[in-house]
């Protein structure tokens, strides 16, 4: 027992050797998503507004791993889409199969509301890294402010979970069937 726990700390930490500079969206901002989705559940918020925050880190993944692969040259027909699908995929598929989606009770415009967040984090994710792009070309390539890598997703995010409590209603709280 004592040597398979060495053994996993020894390849959980080995990737500190490999680990290099990611380029795409920041890792400030991966973990900043991360912890308002770990946030969300814990503290019980309705599934529409932890969904934002899950399709937000979906979206960062997927970036994350089109950089990667671009970087060692691993490019194939189609990569971006097959990738974004399985990602979007593995993941939905995992919530419905542990129970976490599919409630019939627990829908907004006639779907699930965990999906319709997913969906609606992803784009406003994809949205507020192009503002950040365009914010960057439009001053010369430099931003107007320290960290506005992680502040205009984060705030747009805060932004759309409060629009989503008041307008959504969200008052049916449902996570397992």
């Amino acid at each position: 027992m004592k040597k398979t726990k060495l053994i996993f700390l020894g390849l959980l930490f080995s990737g500190f050797f490999w680990a290099s500079k990611a380029k795409a969206v920041c890792p400030v901002c991966v973990v900043a998503i991360g912890a308002g989705v770990g946030l969300c559940r814990w503290l019980g918020v309705d599934d529409a507004i932890s969904g934002l925050w899950i399709g937000a880190l979906i979206v960062a993944m997927i970036m994350w791993t089109l950089i990667w692969l671009r970087k060692r040259n691993w490019q194939f027909k189609y990569g971006s889409v097959i990738i974004s699908i399985a990602y979007y995929f593995l993941i939905i598929w995992s919530l419905y199969s542990m129970n976490i989606m599919g409630h019939p009770l627990n829908k907004v415009f006639g779907i699930d509301k965990l999906l319709f967040g997913i969906i609606s984090g992803g784009i406003l994710f994809m949205l507020c890294n192009a503002l950040n792009l365009f914010l960057k070309k439009k001053n010369q390539g430099k931003v107007y402010f320290p960290y506005q890598k992680v502040v205009i997703p984060f705030l747009f995010l805060i932004i759309a979970s409060a629009i989503f409590h008041f307008i959504i209603g969200c008052q049916i709280k449902i996570p397992f069937k």
